[in-house]
């Protein structure tokens, strides 16, 4: 038994699918497969049942993917506490952040962190929540910026700030200059939202919940558009298809005359998302996250709420 074949059994039990278990894991299908069939055979039971177009987990298969994912995150915790034992700030802290997070707030944070502690790179990695969590429990990544609610629990939690939600539309739309708008008329517009995996749209679809009927609907493509970036999203509705939902910290500070989009307020109470630092109870370089929440408080970020709450665990 090997660590490696327990990041395979994690992956697949993850991904349903072997073959993207593999290009998870950067290992071909066959290599993967023969390991965990070793595994198994090691171990003496069936993990997984195979046939048919996803692949199931047993009952037993759940328990050793469980305890694997507790080892592989024990066998990661070594390394950092010998890191631990020299200087705490030294070496890389790989941090994870979510798609409509990371591209507002890391140009600000990097240079910050680098002030703070140049003897502590980032190694930053870019996934959907969900994602972000799995690399967590595998002790791929030292912690995470994401937003709550949190599928997930074992982790403990450092709230960061809290951002509101505006509406964008092209510049020449009849609300392009009002003060406010009700969560309410958005399902009278043609909206563009994120695609399925990201939870910026399920917070946006909490707003109007009407949206989520059009788009789940064989007519949807008539009421909602869906993209793969809030940047895609923004020049679409610039070219006037439609208007979407955007997180504060998108809207530039400074807008030029050249801006192509108006954004505005939703009326009180406007909806908003907590963004949060999530790393394990078991992460033992307390000072390295110190550092990053410190950094990230330093930020000047357009119209976010910076929360000075302590950390707790979930």
């Amino acid at each position: 038994m090997t660590l490696t074949e327990l990041k395979y059994i994690v992956a697949v039990a993850r991904e349903r699918h072997f073959g993207r278990a593999a290009e998870a894991c950067f290992v071909s299908q066959p290599t993967l497969s023969v390991a965990i069939r070793k595994l198994e055979d090691e171990l003496g039971v069936t993990i997984f049942e195979r046939g048919g177009s996803e692949v199931g987990v047993t009952p037993i298969g759940q328990r050793v993917v469980a305890q694997a994912q507790k080892v592989l995150e024990e066998g990661a915790n070594l390394k950092e506490i010998a890191k631990q034992g020299h200087d705490p700030l030294s070496g890389a802290l790989r941090v994870g952040v979510i798609y409509t997070i990371s591209p507002y707030l890391l140009p600000q944070l990097i240079p910050r962190l680098i002030a703070r502690t140049p003897q502590m790179p980032l190694l930053l990695q870019e996934y959907f929540t969900v994602r972000l969590l799995e690399l967590l429990r595998q002790g791929e990544i030292d912690c995470a910026i994401m937003a709550l609610p949190l599928p997930d629990a074992g982790l403990v939690i450092q709230p960061l700030y809290d951002e509101p939600f505006v509406v964008a539309v092209p510049n020449n739309h009849p609300w392009a200059h009002r003060k406010s708008v009700a969560s309410e008329e958005l399902k009278n517009e043609t909206m563009l939202l994120l695609g399925s995996g990201h939870c910026f749209r399920d917070q946006v679809l909490e707003v109007c919940p009407e949206l989520a009927r059009f788009s789940a609907s064989n007519d949807g493509i008539q009421r909602t558009f869906e993209g793969s970036s809030l940047e895609t999203i923004r020049h679409m509705v610039a070219s006037g298809i439609g208007i979407t939902v955007v997180p504060k910290t998108s809207v530039p500070a400074h807008p030029d005359e050249r801006e192509m989009l108006a954004y505005i307020p939703f009326e009180d109470p406007a909806p908003d998302r907590r963004v949060v630092l999530a790393w394990r109870k078991s992460f033992p370089r307390t000072q390295a996250i110190e550092a990053l929440v410190a950094a990230v408080q330093d930020c000047d970020l357009n119209g976010v709420t910076m929360i000075s709450e302590a950390a707790q665990e979930v």
